[in-house]
């Protein structure tokens, strides 16, 4: 990383802005849109305040604002491991950043995660130690694979970048990873718990 004097820790610039401007108002209201994100699977919720980097989203943004800090290794994969979004990360959020095996959050495509098996699935004492996937999807909609489980009343639909990766994680519970898939201002959860169906 290249030291700039005019920044804070030798960050780039432009790593200064885009993180919430009220941030105990603005963090609240994005915990509650997540919680009911992953509490209502298949759901998609708007969220607003992050305004990271490319090739970020708004909801990817938010996501790592809202979830992350020091004690959570986030993996940016892809593109999204760029000088840019490093240093917004290490920035607004301070979380370590690293490689998947090690991650508790994780960004970036559906094709730039893959393998999806090299990300923590909990262990049976503490199924919560499981990565968090925060998929960037070119758009989000009430259509595709079925979705049935806790949180859903009947069933819903959701576009997935597919199924049978999902279907392998549900045969794991309560072990697996749980997912949060985003689109430009938008976001919807996938918990573990989920059983994803095609049509």
């Amino acid at each position: 990383m290249t030291i700039n004097p005019q920044t804070p820790m030798g960050l780039a610039p432009e790593a200064l802005f885009g993180g919430f401007a009220e941030a105990p108002v603005q963090s609240a209201r994005a915990f509650r849109a997540l919680l009911e994100a992953m509490a209502r699977p298949g759901t998609i919720w708007q969220v607003e305040g992050a305004a990271p980097p490319a090739p970020l989203s708004i909801a990817a943004g938010v996501a790592i604002l809202t979830l992350c800090d020091g004690t959570t290794p986030l993996h940016l994969a892809g593109a999204a491991d760029c000088l840019a979004v490093r240093d917004w990360v290490t920035f607004h959020a301070g979380a370590p950043l690293c490689a998947a095996q090690g991650a508790m959050f994780a960004v970036g495509t559906w094709a730039e995660l893959m393998p999806v098996d090299q990300f923590r699935i909990g262990d049976p004492d503490y199924p919560d130690r499981a990565a968090t996937l925060i998929v960037e999807m070119p758009a989000l909609a009430p259509t595709g694979p079925r979705l049935t489980g806790p949180g859903i009343r009947e069933t819903v639909h959701l576009s997935l970048p597919e199924t049978a990766a999902f279907r392998a994680n549900r045969a794991l519970f309560p072990l697996g990873f749980d997912t949060l898939l985003c689109s430009g201002d938008q976001i919807a959860g996938l918990p573990r718990s989920t059983h994803v169906e095609d049509l």
